[in-house]
């Protein structure tokens, strides 16, 4: 091809606007291209499409199709070149938070949005499946979540307004908007009897008792035309319940729901933003004249930093292959999703890439005789949906292989993903873990390539394969397609896979397995078993295989002969790469011994296996999550108490709300990038700068000679900024390039060198007990006299205890801008911080400045939990040192891997107990020894700690009690702050001990938890008294009967009893949760309020808004106070200079200290303002407050609150350690397959005592989302590390996973306490909510339990059951302790000396 014919442009469309690019610069990504027009809606969260922060939509006009394909796409992987001729649709493009998008407004009515980093990537998603169906399906509409995480909502209040979009999602009864324009109920079949009055729980819908777990089927009704919107409300009451009460007055929740759906604007899709018909033109090739037309591209950018110098991008397949001749070490480019990864993280360079995604050749779907051919360039997911028309067209028995495809297809990765990856990307990359090479290769598949040297060859897939990475493909050919046969009579074809999550994660073993019998004989005339995740490669168990040719498929002996061939050949040494070796085999019989039941089930061959299909089938449908929230209304107050939306919330679906990296560039601003340390512990004999300075855009190299002021920071001091001597873990920032760009910074990171003498590591808790390495200080709590417990107890009993650490997972990693005034040693930081004070502080010492010169703003962040309190103050000194060195603007936002490695987690903890008890399971006496992983320095480590001794009893009275509790040092990030702080390890170890102890004494562990619950009166082991505020048993038994916990109780077993390996359980969990700051000083708020002379109001406060809704909840109590609507309020920021000496938003406390210091200083306003009001009744408040200015009334007022009588002796246990309690109850039922160890949350029902909520809709947000947390800490959420040398092993979206959306409970209920005795001396009687909830989470853990204990007790297992947390899939798995995983069992002799791949700490 002549270089006349390349092109050198971009043309696309953003927004409706077309743009053009000239030699657009091969590195940027589409996100960054976005966010540099000011398009900052669409956020980078992980950088590795793992998150879904970054969704936009990018339609294209697909010639062969002759329509508009939309397709919502991850921007952070997507590059800028790959969108030629297409159009890109931003959050910003639906609409404003004065017009919103109907999307945009449901998720933010229904508060869907608490945080609102993730949240336009959500609305993205459900955007682009919208435009594909105006009228999806509640599955559809599930589904199209699978690519986007939230660590705030918990998904529940996202798909509930998501539903809101498919026509099947309400009952009877919703109130629709007809034709006509007037508000009309849904009637059942035209039964005005049985019709409701729009309210989930309308008394006039209840029926019969039925299933207790609700799985009856509803009642079909009648539905409003598709394209009708769901909207408003109805008047008056259905009817009345039996006791003669309204309808609306049993659940409020449903009541404002109702108003706030009466709210929305109809869904018309035929409004939305058009497809540009140019670029229809520009697609087909009919441009004209001068207008711009589609060609095939060469551009070359960049410098020798690039990771791309050369783009190809031809439209033909001649066009491709012409270009790899002349190229053939280019590397081929489709959707990104692999090559993306490893430039970003792996720091790959491929010089020339070529983009083939635009090569219609490549796309194509051709049916034959034999079977089918797929272009190898189609997308996943319009494979996916070629697979679905292919089994219909040809039916079920020939298409087998096709549906296999298509089940481990369902699961493979996002739906962003699935858009642009490609068929011939996952091939060609050769995976060891590929979801999809396996099928392709039991199913016999060939695949074509072609070049222009070689011409045209086929090769079956099970010879493709060479190597780790390596493939039959020679140099300069191109793999054009994959051939797959339809499949025979007498044939079976399934696919298994298993992951740490069932949606979106890559494989832990994925399996393809066909065979094929004779009619006839019942003889096995073909097999074929191939594995992913065994070997280096996809691989055939051949031995397994020949085993079973010509044999009796059936027949038991086959069977047992297949199982020992397939252990036998695929066992893994105890040390492989990527650990998990007796895991991984157990799965792969797991998956033969499933293959083996459902194929002979399927050919109708008499075996007990077969009887057990059911079971086994891996394709059945997960049932649809629902969700059920319950409060009552307030009387009593105005605006306090209601469930107000979030008051941001629109301003974060439309992308209009500001984050630190969102704002606007000060010109001349520099960037930080990180020089971070290789080794786990060290001495820094020397750092050389010099090849980074003399790159361009590189001012300086900063280390710790560079710092002005003062190096050490933290509570004890014993930490560097940036270290002078010792570096402590690996990761540990210890130099500062400071660049012009973000990608100059790192690159110059990356050139610095230095040289290191390594020390001694310890990396595990367990090993840090055993070598004694700890801090000084011990916690104690100490009442009456554990050893004569233990002599009068009838069953002593001794354990260990462990709980995992949990990375924060805030969607908006650490960031911060400093900012300097030049004058005066002034400096603006600008931080994602949960502590705006320490930061100041940090930040001022370090400079050598007075505090007063510092001046910290926190707008919001994109989530906290604990993490943002103290460490965020690291990061703003970074930027703050560069900014005073070059006197300009400096940013820092780390990406996700340097935010994971840096930064504190959650604390792991070990305990050692022995317990003593009477036998029908009476505490006597608890001797506790537990240990917490503090990491390398002290941070928040000893409150963590006081708070888990504290909390060791959980809701339990213990006679006599010996705690003692220590901080590990060790040589990993400095662990910190976290939601619960300590409380969650300390229960989850005491909550263990009670579940061994239930079984050695053979009880219910339910009935000990019962029986040994406090009462009202009781003590706790830190001395204080539990009074008229103590409703744990008060919950306890309304949850026991309003959820049916016998009934259910009854139900599991006999289910359990009739299944023999799915199994489910049941848990019955409380936990109480201490509400103060263990530090009495940091319990005091303050706040300072304007009134203006227009009547609006501006309230400061020392809170910070992370998502939690504090600002909301403030701008309440200030609306209240001082009798105003709730918009004349209004809060812009946390500022040291507005609110000084603040404590950290954290500990639950917020809302009661800054609560009660805005009532304060707004009661003073309101005293002041009486008089006037009084004078002036009937005028308007701006009217009031002007006169009232003119008359020099001091119109501001500072409030103040300091918790009383709070402080703890923690030498003497004298003294309050709590103001007070926040208590709840939670029951979990779960589902687990006991051949994988994968697991489903069936229906979780919760309890809170919040008090006299100040906000009962938030509330309810941080119950349901304090307990996914939970619920991922417990079950999914592992952090590992690589024991050779200390490096985090689990550094983003792709090997460390948060629940996703489809982890939630499938059935999710919250109620909040209603009716109990409430003395409390805080802001208007509330309680704080943020953490308490956390713990419940666990109660998945403890129902998981309870399954893997049926499951032993189906295989006559014995032995104690010890069960540690997080309970992922690999250790339920193992736990069953079946046959096949005794099958797969390293032998004791084997493990000695060998390094295990990761390892917990």
């Amino acid at each position: 091809m002549d270089k006349e014919e390349y092109g050198r442009s971009i043309l696309f469309y953003l927004n409706g606007k077309r743009v053009l690019v000239e030699r657009p610069d091969l590195d940027m990504t589409l996100l960054q291209y976005v966010r540099s027009t000011g398009l900052t809606g669409t956020k980078l969260g992980c950088g590795e499409g793992g998150c879904g922060a970054c969704t936009v939509m990018v339609s294209r006009f697909d010639v062969e199709q002759d329509k508009v394909v939309h397709a919502s796409v991850n921007a952070c992987l997507c590059p800028l070149y790959s969108i030629d001729g297409k159009h890109v649709i931003t959050v910003e493009g639906l609409g404003n938070s004065a017009n919103p998008h109907p999307v945009q407004q449901r998720i933010a009515l229904l508060h869907g949005s608490q945080c609102g980093f993730c949240t336009p990537g959500f609305v993205m998603s459900l955007y682009t499946l919208l435009r594909n169906n105006p009228n999806p399906t509640e599955r559809e509409i599930e589904e199209c979540f699978d690519g986007n995480l939230c660590r705030c909502t918990g998904y529940r209040p996202i798909l509930d307004a998501a539903k809101t979009f498919s026509e099947l999602a309400w009952k009877r009864g919703s109130a629709v908007v007809g034709e006509d324009g007037t508000a009309h109920v849904i009637r059942d079949n035209g039964n005005s009897d049985d019709s409701g009055c729009g309210l989930e729980d309308c008394c006039r819908l209840k029926k019969p008792n039925g299933n207790v777990n609700g799985d009856t089927k509803s009642t079909e009704f009648t539905l409003p035309e598709p394209a009708a919107p769901r909207t408003g409300t109805v008047d008056g009451c259905c009817g009345k319940t039996t006791s003669g009460s309204c309808c609306k007055s049993q659940n409020q929740a449903e009541v404002e729901k109702a108003e706030v759906i009466g709210q929305f604007k109809a869904y018309d899709p035929t409004q939305e933003l058009i497809f540009p018909p140019f670029l229809i033109r520009y697609a087909k090739g009919n441009t004209s004249g001068d207008e711009p037309r589609l060609r095939p591209l060469e551009i070359s950018s960049g410098d020798g930093t690039s990771w791309c110098r050369t783009l190809y991008r031809p439209l033909t397949l001649d066009g491709l292959l012409q270009v790899v001749e002349a190229h053939p070490d280019a590397k081929l480019v489709a959707g990104n999703s692999e090559v993306g990864v490893e430039v970003k993280f792996k720091r790959a360079k491929f010089s020339v890439q070529v983009y083939v995604n635009d090569i219609p050749e490549l796309r194509a779907v051709h049916s034959s005789a034999d079977g089918v051919t797929f272009g190898a360039n189609i997308s996943l997911a319009q494979f996916g949906s070629a697979l679905d028309a292919l089994v219909v067209e040809h039916g079920e028995q020939r298409t087998q292989s096709l549906a296999a495809l298509r089940e481990n297809l369902r699961y493979f990765a996002g739906n962003q993903i699935r858009n642009v990856a490609t068929i011939a990307g996952n091939i060609a990359t050769a995976s060891p873990i590929s979801d999809l090479n396996p099928v392709f290769m039991a199913s016999g598949a060939t695949v074509t390539l072609v070049s222009r040297e070689h011409g045209e060859r086929q090769v079956p897939m099970c010879e493709f394969f060479l190597g780790y990475r390596r493939t039959a493909m020679q140099r300069g050919e191109v793999l054009v397609s994959v051939h797959v046969p339809f499949n025979p009579e007498g044939e079976v074809v399934r696919a298994f896979k298993q992951a740490k999550r069932k949606d979106d994660d890559i494989a832990i073993v994925t399996c393809g397995l066909r065979v094929r019998v004779d009619a006839a004989t019942g003889a096995v005339r073909d097999a074929a078993f191939a594995y992913g995740g065994m070997a280096p490669t996809t691989v055939l168990a051949k031995a397994a295989m020949r085993s079973v040719d010509g044999k009796q498929w059936g027949e038991r002996a086959v069977l047992d002969a297949m199982l020992a061939a397939c252990q036998d050949e695929l066992r893994l040494d105890y040390g492989v790469p990527g650990g998990m070796a007796e895991y991984r085999a157990a799965l792969t019989t797991s998956f033969l011994f499933k293959f083996w039941a459902v194929s002979c089930k399927q050919l109708q061959v008499e075996c007990a296996e077969a009887r057990l299909a059911h079971e086994l089938e891996d394709d059945e449908e997960r049932q649809l999550s629902r969700g059920k929230q319950e409060y009552a209304s307030v009387v009593d107050r105005a605006i306090v108490g209601k469930g107000i939306t979030h008051l941001s919330a629109l301003k974060q679906v439309t992308g209009e709300a500001r984050y630190v990296d969102d704002m606007p560039a000060i010109q001349g601003e520099l960037y930080v990038g990180l020089v971070m340390s290789e080794r786990a512990h060290a001495r820094i004999l020397g750092i050389d700068s010099q090849k980074a300075l003399e790159l361009p855009g590189v001012h300086r190299v900063l280390t710790a000679n560079d710092v002005p002021g003062h190096n050490a920071w933290n509570i004890f001091k014993d930490e560097e900024i940036l270290p002078s001597a010792v570096v402590h873990h690996v990761g540990q920032p210890l130099a500062l390039v400071v660049a012009d760009t973000q990608r100059q910074a790192q690159e110059a990171a990356r050139m610095v060198r230095v040289e290191y003498e390594d020390l001694p590591a310890v990396l595990t808790v367990r090993d840090a007990v055993e070598k004694e390495s700890w801090f000084p200080e011990v916690r104690q709590l100490k009442n009456g006299d554990v050893e004569a417990a233990f002599a009068q107890a009838d069953c002593v009993l001794e354990g260990e205890s462990y709980c995992a650490p949990q990375e924060h997972f805030y969607l908006e990693p650490f960031g911060s801008i400093a900012v300097p005034k030049g004058e005066g040693g002034e400096f603006d930081i600008y931080a994602s911080t949960q502590n705006p004070t320490e930061t100041q502080m940090v930040c001022a010492e370090l400079l050598g400045v007075p505090a007063s010169r510092v001046v910290c703003h926190v707008k919001r962040m994109g989530g906290g939990f604990g993490g943002k309190e103290s460490r965020s103050a690291l990061i703003a000194a970074y930027t703050a040192l560069a900014a005073y060195h070059t006197n300009r603007s400096v940013r820092i936002m780390l990406d996700r891997d340097e935010d994971m490695q840096i930064t504190g987690q959650r604390h792991p903890f070990y305990g050692r107990w022995k317990v003593g008890a009477t036998r029908d399971g009476r505490l006597l006496g608890v001797r506790m020894r537990i240990y917490s992983n503090g990491g390398f320095s002290h941070d928040l480590s000893i409150g963590v700690l006081e708070r888990a001794v504290s909390h060791l009893d959980n809701c339990y009275r213990i006679p006599a009690t010996d705690f003692e509790g220590r901080v590990c040092r060790t040589n990993t990030q400095s662990n910190t702050a976290f939601r619960s702080f300590g409380g969650c390890q300390g229960m989850l170890m005491l909550e263990n001990m009670l579940c061994e102890l239930a079984d050695r004494l053979e009880l219910p562990v339910e009935l000990l938890r019962e029986r040994n619950m406090y009462r009202a009166g009781d003590v706790t082991p830190f001395s204080q008294p539990l009074d008229t505020d103590w409703n744990v048993p008060r919950m306890w038994t309304q949850l026991k009967q309003k959820a049916h916990f016998d009934a259910r109780r009854a139900e599991v077993d006999a289910f359990n009893a009739a299944s023999r390996y799915r199994k489910r359980g049941l848990a019955l969990l409380p936990t109480k949760f201490g509400i103060s700051f263990g530090v009495k000083h940091l319990n005091q708020g303050m706040a300072l309020v304007h009134v203006y002379m227009d009547g609006s109001v501006l309230v400061a406060h020392g809170g910070t808004e992370m998502g939690q809704g504090l600002h909301t909840k403030m701008a309440m109590v200030a609306a209240e106070t001082l009798e105003l609507p709730l918009d004349a309020i209004f809060i812009s920021e946390t500022a040291t200079n507005t609110a000084a000496n603040t404590s950290p938003t954290a500990a639950s406390a917020s809302s009661d200290l800054n609560g009660y210091a805005v009532y304060n200083a707004c009661r003073v306003l309101a005293d002041r303002l009486r008089p006037y009001r009084e004078r002036m009744q009937g005028e308007p408040f701006a009217k009031i407050a002007r006169t009232a200015y003119l008359d020099r009334c001091n119109l501001t007022a500072a409030g103040h609150y300091a918790t009383p009588d709070i402080g703890f002796n923690w030498q003497t246990n004298e003294g309050l350690l709590y103001f007070y309690f926040t208590q709840g109850v939670a029951m979990a039922e779960v589902e687990l397959d006991a051949l994988t160890g994968a697991h489903t949350t069936r229906r979780v029902d919760i309890i809170m005592d919040v008090g006299k909520s100040l906000n009962k809709a938030i509330d309810i947000g941080q119950i349901e989302g304090a307990f996914a947390q939970g619920q991922g800490w417990s079950t999914t959420e592992e952090f590992l590390y690589f024991p050779r040398n200390g490096r985090l092993f689990t550094q983003g979206p792709g090997n460390y996973k948060i629940p996703s959306a489809m982890d939630i409970p499938r059935d999710f209920r919250v109620e909040l306490l209603e009716g109990a005795p409430n003395a409390l001396k805080t802001i208007f009687s509330s309680k704080g909510i943020g953490e308490p909830p956390l713990f419940l989470g666990s109660s998945v853990f403890f129902a998981l339990r309870d399954a893997v204990l049926a499951a032993r007790k189906h295989s006559a297992h014995q032995s104690p059951l010890h069960l540690e947390l997080p309970a992922t899939p690999e250790i339920l798995r193992l736990a069953c302790e079946d046959e096949l995983v005794e099958l797969s069992r390293i032998p004791h002799e084997q493990k000695l000396g060998v390094m295990p791949f990761v390892v917990r700490i």
